[in-house]
């Protein structure tokens, strides 16, 4: 179960930019860049007291109770991927959105027993979620 804050917070969406091709440019070894990536990310967020609500694939949605955690843990992890040495000399790029607002809980979505969402989450995702051939 999550321990995710309850009042007025920062939502951070993240999307890898191009991961198609780097998918189709590293065949397997993409297994492996993946998983890096997925570090780098989730110690930036939690450095910063971020909580990953989910992940899909290479994207993450985390919350923050500061919107000032929320900012410090986009640059740090956008500081991390751009710091990475990436195998095949590939350049790894991060898109991210943020959104402060209320959380609303609901109860009924499997497979976590009490799912979290915010009522701007759709207003947030074009931003992170746009992808980029």
């Amino acid at each position: 179960m999550h321990h995710l804050p309850m009042r007025t917070v920062t939502l951070l969406f993240t999307d890898m930019e191009g991961s198609t091709r780097l998918l189709q440019q590293l065949g397997e070894r993409y297994t492996d860049l993946l998983e890096e990536y997925r570090q780098l990310l989730r110690a930036a967020f939690q450095r910063w007291n971020g909580n990953v609500v989910d992940t899909q694939g290479d994207a993450f949605f985390v919350a923050f109770a500061r919107a000032s955690d929320a900012v410090s843990g986009a640059v740090a992890a956008q500081r991390a991927l751009a710091s990475h040495v990436w195998p095949e000399g590939v350049v790894v790029r991060v898109r991210m959105g943020l959104h402060t607002g209320e959380p609303t809980l609901f109860s009924e979505a499997p497979p976590v027993p009490r799912d979290w969402r915010a009522s701007a989450v759709p207003r947030v995702l074009p931003a992170g979620g746009s992808s980029h051939p």
